[in-house]
């Protein structure tokens, strides 16, 4: 999921911050002297990190996009640093040879998760897949998901109904193109994305219009901007009663939107399939009514839905963000677009669409993609993982009930590891063995280990099929100057008419 920790209006975000500095400030004193006291106690060699008064002088830029602040401290402190925050001990990892041993050498001992306030909402942290400690609803969900939704048989099936969604997108684009009109990158592969997944979940679009696109996009954004906003109350527990910033009833708003529109779904196939001519649609909403007649214990619409608001959350803001970001950088690059091109016209035809079996034959569209994860990760510090019990790692000690994050941000520009790290070079890709399934420790924009995304094979297909046709389908310039690759990209679309050869 892509999360940025602050993306309030500034009025709420300055209120936010504001509380934020004084609360931080009176606990400062107190903080200080019983952690001091704590770790001399428990003889703890935590790494190293910034002080808590250091913290407070760098609060606006932690709010805004921590990744930011937490690279320049690593510069300092070192690739693995902790910071104390109220009661939350953080500890981040900034390297990939740190980052495989809590992802993979000691993976079940950092395989839970730290449960941010906006998430414990109607009771949602008792059954998301990304935020339940490992256990055997955990087992099960994740079966199910490697199994029957995910696995390469199930969305061969679906393949049919995701391809008529992307034509629908080309026609669309193909609108603007005649009228000289600028399409909103974002906004049409959110819709794009939301209607692959509700036609492989429900064999059914979710939206039809711009306005029906508005409301969606806006009851996830919302949500995610919730989720990921700093909360005191993850902080100090003990302001959990008053929630002083309101993020858990805006986060509570939100998830009931979603849970009542799935709900609604998951009630009308119910009716359906009682009736005495129904014929299956063989969608995963069918395959998990199918388990949850068979064990409803393991399965049941309570989870049914819970799931499936995880992965319509994060499959669609994930998708249109990584889909946004590689399409400025191609406008932005007209050497790699030519290539792109070019290739596209030698393995596909020009003009012609990509299709899901196309992916394994295209080095450089994939390239491309990698390189757009490795800049632009849509979660820049994955989810947080939690700390079971004391782990050293490196001589240090990570404390129990720690909270973990992993930096990928700040791998994918380190100039340890990348030559030209800040240069969007898809090149850096052919010929390379680097992947993003959880084995390369540099590129894990998906997770690794356990926690890994179990959507990752379906959100391959989507990425690498809709980013493939739009570049292989039409021409693109920017509709002003600006050249700032991080804002929103509105581009003007034309037919192609010609075969490209690389600059």
């Amino acid at each position: 999921m892509h999360i940025y920790l602050s993306q309030l209006s500034p009025q709420m975000y300055f209120a936010t911050t504001m509380l934020f500095l004084i609360l931080t400030y009176i606990a400062i004193n107190f903080l200080s002297q019983y952690y001091a006291n704590r770790i001399k106690k428990q003889k703890y060699n935590l790494p190293p990190g910034p002080s808590p008064f250091t913290i407070m002088l760098n609060v606006f830029e932690l709010g805004k996009k921590p990744q930011y602040s937490l690279a320049k401290f690593s510069k300092i402190y070192g690739p693995i640093m902790h910071l104390k925050l109220g009661q939350l001990t953080t500890v981040v990892i900034s390297s990939a040879e740190i980052a495989q041993e809590v992802l993979q050498t000691y993976d079940h001992f950092f395989s839970d998760r730290t449960i941010p306030q906006a998430v414990a909402v109607l009771s949602h942290d008792h059954f998301s897949l990304p935020f339940i400690p490992v256990n055997d609803l955990w087992r099960d969900l994740r079966k199910i998901c490697k199994n029957q939704l995910f696995s390469a048989k199930t969305l061969d099936v679906s393949h049919e109904l995701r391809r008529k969604k992307l034509q629908e997108l080309l026609s669309d684009i193909d609108k603007s193109s005649l009228s000289g009109e600028a399409v909103d990158i974002g906004k049409a592969a959110f819709k794009t994305s939301l209607n692959f997944l509700s036609n492989t979940f429900f064999s059914m679009d979710f939206v039809n219009s711009a306005g029906e696109t508005d409301e969606y996009k806006g009851i996830i954004e919302n949500l995610v901007t919730a989720i990921g906003t700093p909360n005191l109350v993850d902080f100090f527990p003990i302001l959990k009663m008053v929630d002083p910033q309101g993020i858990r009833g805006i986060s509570s708003t939100y998830v009931e939107k979603l849970l009542d529109i799935l709900d609604s779904y998951i009630i009308k196939r119910l009716k359906l399939r009682e009736e005495e001519n129904h014929v299956t649609n063989d969608d995963m909403l069918d395959n998990l009514l199918n388990v949850s007649q068979e064990n409803c214990q393991k399965m049941d619409n309570t989870k049914i839905k819970h799931l499936f608001l995880d992965l319509f959350v994060a499959g669609t803001d994930t998708t249109s963000y990584t889909i946004e970001r590689a399409m400025a950088e191609l406008v932005h690059n007209q050497h790699a677009m030519s290539k792109a091109k070019e290739e596209l016209d030698q393995i596909i035809g020009i003009g012609n669409t990509i299709e899901e079996s196309d992916i394994i034959r295209l080095p450089y569209l994939q390239a491309i993609v990698k390189e757009t994860l490795r800049l632009h990760p849509s979660a820049p510090l994955l989810l947080p993982r939690k700390a079971k019990t004391n782990v050293t790692i490196h001589g240090y000690t990570i404390p129990q009930g720690a909270q973990i994050l992993v930096n990928q941000w700040a791998m994918g520009r380190n100039p340890k590891i990348w030559v030209n790290p800040t240069l969007f070079s898809p090149e850096r890709f052919l010929g390379s063995e680097i992947n993003f399934k959880g084995q390369n420790f540099q590129l894990t924009p998906f997770g690794s280990g356990r926690r890994i995304c179990p959507g990752m094979p379906l959100a391959i297909r989507m990425l690498h099929t809709m980013l493939g046709s739009l570049i292989n389908s039409f021409d693109w310039k920017l509709e002003s100057g600006d050249r700032d690759i991080d804002q929103p990209l509105r581009a003007i679309p034309f037919r192609v008419n010609k075969v490209y050869h690389a600059i």
